[in-house]
């Protein structure tokens, strides 16, 4: 089973418009409130893909019992620390006419440290039940920084794959810890480390650099540009497809879906990398989040172009070997 940790999750609430005017009034008849946060992504994702996960988040409030229930109708299975403070949210505006989309978020939730002992108590026995565990998404408060260290140690005791996909301050402590996996945006990347991600020599210096932190594979993706892998030191770029744009939003947590997929179905590493790269263009396609069929993102997979970089890898047998 795939263990989702949300620490962050965000109700949203979507406004869909014919043609917004800013600085007017604007009405709708249309809107919907949807289930948000990385880790949340990846289990809807997941789910469509057949793949059994579960999540692991904070719900509080009355933003929190709305996301429980939309949580359920989902059919996505979870479990949620209560808090005392409200669950965050956010309103997102989207306009058809000029396929634009417009989010506006609230405060984070304000977790106490009472809570965050009874999730990382809960978290102990959720990670022995899991094979892989994703954590993933933003930190709503210095205070739960440790949960992200918490979460790695803890894959790395119990011999569990750790998928790290966040951003902050507290990204490089847990680069530190060597989860066995990271996936990041580039651009996230440089802004949580301080450092330049512009050209090729840097990515795969920055690759080296996550070896050598014991990260045994890392995938950079950049968008509609150029995207990095490597494994056990061996480096890749890929291309992704070329789509018709609708929202890119959550496409990192269906390129991290993918991966997952791929590793719990014991692909060979560039055909799961092709699957990722599908699947976040293919969310790229609409505008719901991570709720690509199987057979919509194997449509984009013979788009997908891998060349190594540097050194190359003699495959006798390429399966993560985990």
């Amino acid at each position: 089973m795939i263990l989702t940790i949300t620490l962050n999750p965000l109700l949203e609430r979507r406004l869909i418009f014919d043609n917004i005017k800013y600085g007017k009034v604007n009405r709708t008849e249309n809107e919907i409130y949807k289930a948000g946060g990385k880790g949340i992504n990846v289990n809807r994702q997941l789910n469509l893909l057949g793949m059994q996960s579960a999540g692991l988040t904070f719900l509080g409030g009355n933003n929190g019992k709305m996301l429980r229930k939309i949580l359920t109708e989902e059919e996505i299975n979870f479990t949620a620390v209560n808090t005392k403070n409200e669950t965050r949210s956010g309103c997102l505006a989207i306009d058809n006419s000029a396929k634009t989309i417009s989010t506006f978020f609230g405060p984070n939730t304000i977790l106490l440290s009472e809570e965050i002992n009874e999730f990382e108590q809960r978290l102990e026995k959720a990670v022995l039940n899991s094979s892989i565990v994703v954590i993933s998404g933003s930190s709503p408060s210095p205070l739960a920084d440790e949960i992200f260290i918490k979460t790695i140690e803890l894959c790395g005791i119990n011999d569990k794959l750790c998928v790290l996909d966040t951003y902050g301050k507290h990204l490089k402590d847990c680069i530190d810890k060597a989860p066995a996996i990271l996936h990041n945006n580039l651009e996230e990347l440089e802004k949580s480390l301080n450092i330049s991600l512009k050209t090729e020599k840097e990515i795969t210096d920055f690759l080296d650099y996550l070896y050598s932190k014991d990260v045994k594979m890392a995938f950079l993706t950049n968008g509609k540009k150029t995207g990095y892998a490597s494994k056990f030191g061996f480096k890749y770029k890929f291309t992704v497809p070329a789509v018709k744009e609708i929202d890119a939003t959550g496409s990192g947590d269906a390129f991290v879906s993918g991966i997952c997929y791929g590793l719990e179905k014991s692909m060979v590493f560039e055909d799961f990398l092709k699957f990722a790269a599908a699947a976040g263009a293919s969310n790229c396609t609409k505008w719901d989040v991570c709720a690509s069929s199987k057979d919509e993102i194997e449509s984009f997979i013979p788009e997908v172009k891998i060349e190594p970089v540097g050194k190359k890898m003699k495959i006798i047998d390429d399966s993560p070997n985990y």
